[in-house]
């Protein structure tokens, strides 16, 4: 997926905050169920949920850049998997993420439904 800087990303000098890079990580994960006309949470009370990150900063982005965020599958259980999440600008990989996600229904962790995982499979 690619995201565009704007304004509301950075700080006074033009860099983007730290935070952002974990929202646009979400955002890509969100767009994969968008594009294929579903919410990623339920009506029931289900979805997924971040119960671990781990995230380096490689380097930064800049007001104005476009940003590349590349998904992968790394893990998948019966109710989580776990997902790398990298973010380049131009070819230069400025982070990266680990996050573990948890499928759960009205807060309880759930099998992940099949067609579910095969969204995330196509992360």
């Amino acid at each position: 997926m690619k995201i565009r800087v704007y304004y509301e990303d950075t700080d006074a000098g033009g860099i983007v905050y730290h935070s952002r890079y974990l929202n646009f990580c979400e955002r890509a994960r969100s767009e994969e169920f968008f594009r294929r006309g579903m919410m990623p949470e339920g009506e029931d009370g289900s979805g997924f949920v971040v119960r671990h990150i781990e995230a380096d900063f490689l380097g930064m982005a800049k007001l104005g850049d476009w940003l590349e965020v590349r998904n992968r599958l790394m893990e998948e259980k019966r109710s989580s998997v776990l997902l790398e999440q990298k973010i380049y600008r131009e070819d230069e990989e400025i982070f990266t993420m680990i996050v573990q996600l948890v499928y759960v229904v009205r807060g309880r962790p759930k099998r992940i439904p099949d067609n579910l995982l095969e969204i995330i499979r196509a992360l």
